[in-house]
């Protein structure tokens, strides 16, 4: 199990959790695997794609803000699928100190999201505890879809390309430079740059643009542990290898920058937004160009073969285990409280 909070690590899942998922329906397609962000129900025909996430929100955001951001990155997990979100199941446990004013604002970002995206929150429960933030809770996102046309995460091919759109880094980034701008050695323009991106730290609509561009075999959103993390979920699941130049990712010397200021790898922090994209190449053309008209930065960084595990620039890369930002992130905080 991890021994600071965050995911737990592959063996306690595969051994507490794994064998014990209560009865095993024919209808299931796909269930719980480490690593992996939905499970595939397929009920008269159709792909019944559902997830679930616990919700964060950091008041210094802005309590409409922290919604929205809150709400998408549960919904981002049904994207991948190629399958549009479509309805949403929420439970808060609000902190005794959240005041109604700033609730009303905090849901008034989750309900645009929502009917901006077209999903409809259909149950839940609310209710004040003894907690605190970040954490107010969870929620499940499903979405409904076309069996052919779904996206598993598990389907990257020997043969296939990979595809970036986004970059390392920049979530983890844009919260600092949100949050800590006054503490970073870096230029006022630097930090500006960086803390827009938190805007464009979802993926629902790109994953979706991407999936209708063209056929794609596997789509994966860069969370904890980053782009590193996220390929060596790919891997595992796809049971491939992958190889990856870094000198193709699109250029972000903002992020770069912030990160190197508090002394992070970009490629092993949350980039949430950020997708990994597998696919032929004429498909990832596709998908880039379909990418870019949205204005996301977007290219085909690696090559998918036989075998298994990733190499960055020809360097053997392991999954990180515990995203180091959160660590930097109580230090940062407890700094600014002093």
């Amino acid at each position: 199990m991890s021994d600071t909070s965050g995911k737990v690590d592959r063996e306690f899942f595969e051994t507490q959790i794994q064998p014990n998922l209560g009865a095993a329906a024919d209808s299931t397609v796909l269930g719980p695997e480490h690593g992996i962000d939905f499970g595939v129900v397929t009920p008269a025909g159709e792909a019944l794609v559902i997830t679930a996430d616990p919700l964060s929100v950091v008041p210094a955001l802005g309590f409409e803000r922290a919604g929205r951001l809150a709400v998408h990155s549960v919904l981002s997990d049904v994207a991948v699928s190629g399958v549009p979100p479509t309805h949403l199941s929420v439970t808060l446990t609000l902190p005794e100190s959240m005041a109604e004013a700033e609730f009303a604002a905090f849901w008034g970002g989750v309900d645009e999201t929502c009917s901006r995206l077209g999903v409809d929150i259909v149950t839940g429960h609310t209710g004040y505890h003894a907690t605190d933030f970040p954490w107010v809770g969870g929620a499940t996102a499903i979405g409904f879809g076309d069996p052919e046309q779904l996206v598993r995460p598990d389907g990257a091919r020997p043969g296939d390309g990979l595809l970036l759109a986004g970059g390392p880094g920049r979530e983890v980034a844009a919260l600092f430079a949100t949050l800590f701008s006054d503490t970073l050695d870096v230029t006022e323009e630097t930090c500006q740059q960086a803390a827009a991106r938190l805007e464009a730290t979802t993926a629902v609509e790109d994953a979706l643009a991407a999936a209708d561009a063209a056929p794609v075999s596997a789509m994966h959103d860069a969370t904890e542990c980053g782009v590193k993390g996220a390929l060596a979920e790919l891997a595992a699941a796809s049971g491939v290898h992958i190889d990856i130049e870094s000198d193709a990712t699109p250029s972000q010397p903002d992020i770069d920058a912030v990160c190197e200021a508090v002394g992070l790898d970009p490629w092993s922090v949350s980039a949430r937004g950020t997708l990994l994209i597998t696919g032929r190449p004429d498909a990832l053309a596709a998908v880039a160009d379909a990418l870019e008209a949205r204005g996301t930065d977007a290219a085909i960084v690696g090559a998918v073969t036989a075998g298994d595990g990733v190499h960055i620039d020809g360097e053997a890369v392991d999954h990180p285990g515990v995203d180091p930002a959160w660590e930097t992130f109580r230090e940062l905080g407890e700094a600014g409280s002093n």
